[in-house]
């Protein structure tokens, strides 16, 4: 039934197996019921033909000691209570003495099949008569001393009082039927709205649409997505957290396995125990560090699970590192735009004030000094990126007014991975914006940077130096701390950015500092160059 609902389905279905079902006990008890019906009269008729034939009035009025006409009243009496169609007495000749209709007292038994119990044999037959096709019980009668037959009784139900009789049973098997029939539509109804509510409403087509979209949604984020139910057992895992499972070193198929197996510490546990999501959470697997987070599943209001979606940090961190790069490159350009323009509105006002004799002088000057200032870093600084990156901060530092300035010693050729070049930017990035802050309300608001390439050791020696307000001995212990700032609660996070990007790359770090002195950072990094040092 593609066509149909599910709930019209359901109702149908279970309709059609109620109903077959009652139909199937209807042909198989409706027969045991008619022939049990049948037996049952068939034993009433013969008990009441023995108990008309032992009767002493009817023996005494066959043998002449009473009138015939006692048989008679006393027979009619007996088919009266008895509710038989007749009641029957007649002599060894087949003349009844006894019948429903006086007018045939006299006359010979009709129907034939008396013959039997007129040779002493009790028996049941069907035949017709006068009163029509019957069913018949025959019971001998003897004389007083059961030495000779005298005669018969014949005890007589109509046919269709047994049809009557065998309809009226099989009408309480009617009445049962209807009662089961709507017994199981009203079932069925219920259990068509109940499964459908079970459902959300969904049709089958419908939830494995659902279920299809799910489990693409699933397989194609780039998160790892875990789910474990009320014991701690996993019962769902997408490809991405089964991906994360294995660099861990864990193989084996995560659904069916209890979570502490894997992870020790999960909270997952937690959450579904408290029912309080855990956000940002670290985690650890294996040696591999996870950002997780956590929430219950409910189910009409009862936690049955929990979902975890996790991912690997140091996926988070490069992500979050590139783009504190990028914050840079836009922070610097719009510091030398912003110089530009300034010098841009010099000019405008000296067209203004018609001062075009001074114009060429202060336009080569500029010219001259921004030439001399980009070719002094490219001839240092042999990647571009990293070139425009220190001239930009540099232009920053002018519109803060403020100094930033490159040794005359520095040298950087291009590395053999582009790579190192966003670790660099970070590394030096922060360590400037730094020494600004540190200069900021300092007499002299100079910063010197540096960069010494050792071809031998193969190595890139980075230095950051300014003359500010310096740190103690305690604050140089906690400066590389995740959130630890002199400033304010938002900061304290750019050094240790810088801090991570030196353990990448398996560098090291040295700082010296004095209060009210200046601080120096250097940085010793590995570096491997492209090419070799141009003279």
């Amino acid at each position: 039934m593609p066509n149909l609902r599910l709930q019209t389905t359901i109702i149908l279905l279970v309709c059609s197996v109620v109903i077959l079902a009652l139909l199937v006990t209807y042909l198989l008890i409706g027969e045991e019921v008619s022939k049990r019906t049948y037996l049952h009269l068939e034993e009433k008729a013969t008990n009441i033909s023995r108990m008309v034939a032992n009767s002493p009035v009817v023996i005494n009025g066959m043998e002449g000691d009473l009138p015939e006409q006692e048989i008679q009243t006393f027979a009619e009496d007996i088919r009266e209570v008895t509710n038989v169609d007749y009641v029957v007495v007649f002599d060894m000749n087949s003349i009844r003495k006894s019948h429903p209709d006086e007018e045939k007292i006299g006359k010979s038994f009709v129907g034939g099949d008396e013959a039997e119990v007129l040779k002493g044999n009790e028996h049941v037959s069907i035949a017709k008569g006068t009163l029509g096709m019957s069913l018949r019980s025959f019971t001998p009668i003897y004389n007083s001393d059961d030495s000779e037959q005298i005669g018969a009784v014949a005890v007589g139900i109509s046919l269709s009082s047994i049809e009557e009789a065998v309809n009226k049973s099989r009408y309480i098997i009617y009445i049962g039927i209807l009662f089961g029939a709507v017994i199981g539509v009203i079932g069925a109804i219920f259990l068509g709205k109940r499964v459908r509510k079970i459902l959300f409403g969904l049709e089958p087509s419908q939830i494995a649409k659902v279920f299809e979209e799910r489990n693409k949604m699933l397989q194609s984020t780039v998160e790892g997505i875990l789910t474990i139910d009320k014991k701690g057992t996993i019962t769902l895992a997408n490809d991405k957290a089964k991906q994360i499972f294995r660099q861990a070193g864990l193989k084996g198929d995560l659904l069916g396995e209890n979570i502490d197996s894997y992870l020790h510490d999960s909270k997952l546990k937690k959450v579904i125990q408290t029912g309080i999501p855990e956000l940002d959470q670290e985690a650890s697997l294996n040696g591999i560090t996870l950002l997780a987070n956590i929430v219950p599943i409910k189910v009409d209001e009862k936690v049955v699970g929990a979902i975890s979606t996790f991912r690997d940090l140091t996926e988070i961190k490069r992500l979050a590192k590139e783009l504190t790069g990028v914050r840079m490159y836009a922070e610097a350009l719009r510091a030398q735009a912003h110089e530009f323009k300034n010098k841009l509105h010099v000019i405008l006002g000296m067209v203004h004030m018609k001062s075009y004799d001074q114009l060429p002088a202060y336009i080569n000057h500029i010219t001259n000094h921004y030439q001399e200032e980009i070719g002094f870093i490219v001839k240092r600084i042999k990647d571009p990126i990293l070139a425009g990156f220190v001239l930009a901060k540099m232009s920053y530092a002018r519109e803060q007014s403020m100094n930033v300035s490159l040794s005359e010693d520095t040298f950087v050729p291009l590395p053999q991975e582009q790579e190192i070049i966003h670790e660099i930017i970070t590394i030096v990035g922060n360590l400037i914006d730094n020494a600004l802050e540190a200069v900021k309300n300092a007499n002299d608001k100079k910063i010197l940077i540096s960069f010494v390439f050792d071809e031998e050791e193969e190595s890139l020696t980075l230095e950051v130096k300014d003359k500010g307000t310096g740190m103690s001995d305690e604050k140089l212990r906690q400066v590389f701390r995740k959130g630890y700032s002199t400033k304010d609660a938002e900061r304290g996070y750019g050094l240790h950015l810088v801090h991570e990007s030196i353990q990448r790359l398996d560098g090291e770090v040295v700082v010296t500092s004095e209060p009210d002195k200046g601080t120096i950072f250097e940085v010793r990094i590995p570096y491997k160059s492209k090419d070799e040092k141009d003279d």
